[in-house]
């Protein structure tokens, strides 16, 4: 089926805050600063908790307390403070969608913890700008609420199919389009910037076919949040091995970035509600 009636769905069923759209135009805007931003923030009293919430938790580690808004700007930047208004965004937008055959906050602590293993692999890798990464991975299944909220018969289909294929082959099966891509889509009609959007919409190939280095990160971190407890990323019988080995990390590795995002998953999702 066509991804259109879910992408108008998704469109009608909820808009961006006006503060997301104004600290873009503002990090787009050469002659804005700290100060425009703080100003735009400080507007939005719930957004701006947060961003001081998360400024101090695990998800930057910085060694002082940052106390105030303009000094959280200065510290972590102006793209990550974006990053963490999208990621509330995210929080909104997911609650803009119901479905009995989905737990919210299963599926909300979830998508953090896509976004925590992504972020903690880019970091790895010494991507620049490894927030947007956190921001990618929460919202890389957004349009899997959208399904299950308007296409239920077909979303039972897709639950029982999963069981004996590979997710994106279920998710093609099913519906014609992954839940990336759709997701992807969404982003790009939201008028978000193409770096959130663009590595969304190309995570449509076939599950063992080669992705690029952000597809990659966000395909192996949605690997990894849906392992089992105990489970071995290396022994999971549908891992795209020619990915884990492009991203070029270690087994040490990979078991200290889930192990940190299994003990931050809750603290981190818990603080956008």
């Amino acid at each position: 089926m066509s991804m259109m009636p879910i992408i108008k769905f998704a469109n009608k069923s909820f808009t961006l805050p006006e503060t997301c759209l104004k600290l873009r135009e503002l990090l787009d805007d050469p002659r804005s600063g700290v100060k425009e931003m703080a100003q735009v923030m400080s507007v939005d009293p719930s957004l701006s908790a947060k961003v001081l919430r998360l400024a101090n938790s695990a998800l930057f580690r910085f060694t002082k307390q940052v106390t105030s808004v303009p000094k959280a700007l200065s510290i972590i930047g102006g793209e990550a403070a974006y990053n963490i208004s999208m990621a509330e965004t995210a929080n909104l937008a997911f609650k803009s969608f119901t479905s009995d055959l989905l737990d919210f906050n299963t599926f909300w602590e979830k998508s953090v913890k896509t976004g925590l293993i992504a972020q903690a692999i880019a970091q790895q890798m010494h991507e620049r700008g490894s927030e947007r990464f956190f921001v990618m991975g929460i919202l890389m299944n957004l349009s899997e609420l959208v399904c299950a909220t308007k296409l239920d018969k077909k979303y039972l289909k897709y639950i029982e199919l999963q069981k004996t294929q590979l997710p994106l082959e279920s998710q093609r099966q099913v519906f014609g389009f992954t839940f990336s891509s759709c997701s992807g889509l969404i982003l790009e009609n939201w008028k978000l910037p193409e770096n959130l959007s663009k590595s969304l919409t190309m995570l449509s190939l076939f599950d063992h076919q080669q992705l690029g280095k952000d597809e990659s990160i966000l395909y192996l971190a949605s690997t990894m949040a849906n392992l089992e407890k105990g489970q071995e990323l290396l022994t999971d019988p549908n891992i795209n091995l020619q990915t884990v080995q492009s991203i070029g990390l270690n087994d040490y590795e990979y078991d200290i970035i889930l192990q940190f995002a299994q003990s931050e998953t809750s603290k981190i999702a818990k603080a956008f509600n």
